[in-house]
């Protein structure tokens, strides 16, 4: 009885980290754990973040992001500058310099949803595209977290 016991905490160990396991690629570039905040009724945009790794030995650049849940979705920096924090779309993406890892966090490169067709549920695995200038286009699905999730490691253990 104790090993059956055993055996089953095993499976079901194993199998919560198959589920959380979040990660994609397209050819030398690993996208890690796209996720999103939930949103409140009626809310108009969200975010999408993730981490962009380039193994290669060339750099790629994330061109666009396509997404069904959303009329649009950009490309956007967050930066301070002269004290003041700045938010301005990036219509030639971001590059992914080979060898270097690009992260997608709240307060700095990120995913806008504009014109949101629907609200963000926590828990909720949202599906969308990034097209590479080199590597091409990925399918990735986006895991909505609870509406003030901080993103980075500490949220996303086991993701």
């Amino acid at each position: 009885m104790k090993l059956s016991h055993s055996l089953a905490a095993v499976a079901l160990a194993l199998s919560a980290t198959v589920a959380f396991a979040h990660g994609y690629q397209a050819g030398p570039l690993k996208i890690g754990h796209p996720w999103s905040r939930a949103t409140p009724a009626g809310a108009k945009v969200g975010g999408g973040y993730l981490t962009i790794e380039n193994t290669g030995s060339a750099p790629d650049r994330l061109v666009s992001v396509s997404v069904p849940f959303a009329a649009r979705a950009e490309i956007h920096e967050m930066a301070m500058k002269d004290g003041v924090m700045t938010m301005r779309p990036l219509d030639q993406g971001v590059q992914v310099p080979a060898g270097a890892k690009v992260e997608f966090k709240p307060g700095g490169y990120h995913i806008m949803f504009m014109e949101l067709k629907q609200q963000l549920n926590q828990g909720e695995m949202l599906k969308g595209t990034l097209t590479f200038e080199k590597a091409g286009s990925v399918d990735v699905e986006f895991k909505v977290d609870a509406i003030a999730a901080k993103g980075g490691e500490g949220g996303h253990k086991g993701h």
